[in-house]
């Protein structure tokens, strides 16, 4: 949830109103999500879905990854933009809610594009040797350092990479946290701040995205 919708939901609604529709399925499967699980503010949701989307049109990515595919909706907003032969590798390790982004990746235009796997993103990062033109990381906050140092050999020039829920509630600006997930998304951010191999911005959008360009 993002500081917007908590202080400010006349803003947040003025944003969706003045922004692209998302599609009819995004739809279904927002509203399944919020019926079905227990934490559905985890759902990318419909700014951020439009953001995925838009960015993923301009890159016209051939092989995108997804870390953390929860209900599959920024999924399918990633492949919006696919090229014709392009694809998809969404990761999750949640075995039990597994059925609900299946069902709709079935139902999409992209269900040949798509492949879901329940694996361990930092073991399928070990072991893969490809490259990837776009990225999207939204998983356990605790491993975002650990990500950014697997997924950089496989980026190329010109690779974008997005990391979600940065601001974390605005717990970075803390200056010693004590949890965690607080301290390793402050690392994160610092570490790619000093990088030379990239370029960055972090949105204020919900609770912050950290947007990469690879050099």
């Amino acid at each position: 949830m993002s500081f917007f919708e908590e202080n400010c939901p006349e803003m947040d609604r003025y944003l969706e109103t003045h922004a692209s529709s998302e599609p009819e399925i995004l739809k279904r499967l927002r509203k399944e999500t919020f019926q079905k699980t227990t934490q559905p503010h985890m759902i990318s949701g419909y700014q951020q879905g439009r953001l995925l989307s838009i960015i993923s049109k301009m890159i016209r990515p051939k092989n995108v990854l997804e870390i953390g595919t929860f209900t599959g909706y920024a999924t399918l907003c990633l492949a919006e933009g696919l090229s014709k032969d392009g694809k998809i590798t969404t990761l999750d390790v949640n075995e039990e809610l597994a059925y609900l982004p299946k069902k709709y990746f079935a139902e999409s235009e992209f269900s040949n594009q798509i492949n879901f796997k329940l694996q361990d993103a930092k073991e399928f990062l070990k072991e893969a040797d490809e490259t990837f033109d776009l990225v999207f990381i939204d998983a356990d906050k605790e491993n975002y350092v650990e990500y950014f140092t697997l997924i950089k050999p496989k980026l190329q020039s010109g690779s974008v990479v997005l990391f979600d829920n940065v601001l974390w509630y605005g717990k970075v600006l803390e200056e010693n946290p004590k949890q965690k997930s607080t301290q390793k998304i402050k690392e994160l951010n610092d570490r790619i701040a000093n990088d030379e191999d990239f370029e960055n911005l972090i949105l204020p959008l919900r609770d912050g995205v950290n947007l990469l360009r690879k050099l």
